[in-house]
């Protein structure tokens, strides 16, 4: 008890410390710039994050590409060259993805944890030199020909590991760089640095690959786009951080986080809602390659054309999303109805043209989804839980990917990538029902609950 009493007060004095660097700004003053679509730049601290995360996503997005390619070539009996991808096996792709994100699904919430334990910018550097050497090892595993399936597989599962810590550390550490009050706008950055990222990376893996003759040289690349960031996280200034007292390691800590989700609605629902969402959002890449080798019959260029077009718009939107102050719920729910409507259409569409056309409005769907439910849940949860909330929300937002992804591959194994498409938009939908629905039950048993405790405690007294 009195350790708990001491980690309450702790988190009070972090939250208070944040709230001042929100009123005052960090150990440097800048300008008042609120409203700007790019203000959380003027922190050196964020700046030196965002640039060292263009670079590194953009190699990351090359990487999923080659990744992408090399199984599909690899399956279909022929060499990672990039070239026709008809015949390779939509469930070996399934696969690939489901073992990059079911570490998350099994050990998430630890990474969450871990993240309220350990410095955050010193568990960000030792995440990042580890996925440089997974993909150092993959690209020279991939330009000495002895690559096989099965390495991908290992490496995918490896890199999810990774991930488990990486990525909640990653998103509770911005708040440390900007403050509460420019949280939103640094989140929809981050955003937007991905899905620019995400236009460029495939664009430039598929064209580097026609004129390479292979997915290996994508691979180096990609560990050599590790040193931006890594750099970035060893120049920052400590002093210029809002950093919470690391919480003493205990017993059950994992369950006050899920009770401490579980009794809030404000952050439930957005969480319910990102989990069913992303529980066919994840392989949306994954539908695209296979929408323009099997249904289309496009080569790399023209699928790196396909999935630029898609973060085109989620860079759109990410961009339009930067100018919130404040998440709102309508968004939130308008963005993933959308996104469930707009791949049902994709997965009609009778032309090439049309189907990269239609790819921008979903990229803009999914992306509100995601910058809102990213922003309500740090806003609402507190400094020294904010690590194992967010370990909790990367757990949904990610864990879906082995239900989802197999399944659809499955799906369109048997259907045809159209048939993935539209079942993936019809799920989506019945999703956003569902989270709506749970959340309110949870809350009101949850509610129920407390005043169930409390008034027991009142008749002992």
């Amino acid at each position: 008890m009195k350790a708990r009493l001491r980690r309450r007060k702790a988190g009070r004095a972090a939250a208070l410390r944040e709230v001042q660097a929100a009123e005052t700004g960090t150990a440097q003053a800048v300008p008042e710039t609120r409203g700007s679509m790019f203000r959380s730049l003027s922190n050196r601290n964020y700046r030196l994050f965002a640039i060292g995360g263009v670079v590194s996503n953009v190699g990351g997005w090359m990487q999923r590409t080659a990744q992408d390619l090399l199984v599909l070539s690899l399956t279909a009996g022929g060499a990672a060259t990039g070239g026709g991808l008809t015949g390779g096996s939509a469930t070996a792709l399934g696969v690939t993805t489901a073992l990059q994100f079911l570490p998350m699904l099994l050990f998430g919430l630890w990474g969450g944890m871990l993240a309220d334990r350990y410095p955050k910018r010193k568990l960000l550097f030792v995440a990042q030199s580890l996925l440089g050497l997974l993909a150092l090892t993959l690209g020279v595993l991939t330009v000495t020909g002895v690559v096989q399936v099965w390495h991908v597989w290992v490496m995918a599962f490896a890199l999810g590991l990774i991930a488990c810590v990486e990525v909640p550390t990653r998103q509770s550490f911005v708040v440390e760089m900007v403050g509460r009050k420019d949280l939103s706008n640094a989140i929809a950055l981050n955003a937007s640095s991905f899905n620019l990222a995400r236009v460029v990376g495939p664009a430039v893996a598929g064209v580097l690959i026609a004129l390479l003759g292979g997915t290996g040289p994508i691979f180096l690349i990609n560990a050599v786009s590790f040193a931006a960031v890594l750099g970035g996280l060893v120049m920052m200034r400590a002093s210029e951080l809002t950093t919470p007292e690391p919480v003493p390691r205990e017993k059950g800590q994992l369950r006050e986080g899920l009770r401490y989700v579980l009794e809030r609605q404000e952050l439930l629902m957005p969480i319910l809602l990102v989990g069913f969402v992303s529980l066919c959002a994840q392989s949306f890449s994954m539908s695209i390659a296979l929408m323009a080798g099997e249904v289309f019959g496009s080569g790399a260029a023209s699928f790196g054309l396909a999935s630029s077009m898609f973060a085109l718009g989620a860079l759109g939107g990410a961009l339009m999303a930067a100018r919130r102050t404040k998440p709102s719920r309508k968004l939130l729910i308008g963005g993933a109805v959308s996104f469930g409507v707009f791949q049902i259409v994709t997965g009609l569409a009778p032309s090439y043209p049309l189907y990269l056309l239609l790819l921008i409005p979903a990229g803009i769907a999914l992306i509100s989804v995601n910058t809102s439910a990213n922003s309500s849940v740090q806003l609402a949860a507190s400094p020294e839980m904010r690590g194992r909330v967010m370990g909790i929300y990367v757990l949904v937002f990610t864990g879906g990917a082995p239900i989802g992804a197999p399944l659809l591959g499955w799906i369109a194994d048997l259907g045809g990538p159209r048939a993935g498409v539209m079942v993936g938009g019809a799920l989506t939908l019945l999703g956003v029902g569902a989270a709506i629905m749970l959340s309110k039950m949870i809350g009101r048993r949850s509610h129920a609950a407390v005043r169930g405790v409390a008034a027991a405690a009142a008749g002992v007294r």
